[in-house]
């Protein structure tokens, strides 16, 4: 235990660098997403495209599903 202004706490530093840990690892982790998709839109520009559209209408295609399906809700389920 720590006495830190009065108060005691426990296990502050442990959690705090594994905190720090997880956000360097996040951090990381983004950084090589952002390479990769910069190298793929270099490298095959109509790839790239091809799978934004992919991406969009996967989106579309998920937003079209929660319609209905709330709409299946309101109209009691049935």
């Amino acid at each position: 235990m720590r006495h830190l202004s009065g108060v005691v706490r426990s296990g502050l530093v442990g959690s705090e660098g594994e905190a720090a840990v997880a956000v360097n690892a996040k951090k990381i982790a983004v950084y090589a997403v952002v390479v990769f998709v910069a190298y793929v839109i270099i490298t095959d520009p109509k790839g790239a495209a091809e799978y934004v559209e992919i991406a969009f209408e996967g989106i579309s295609n998920a937003a079209s599903a929660i319609g209905d399906f709330m709409t299946w809700v309101a109209d009691g389920a049935q």
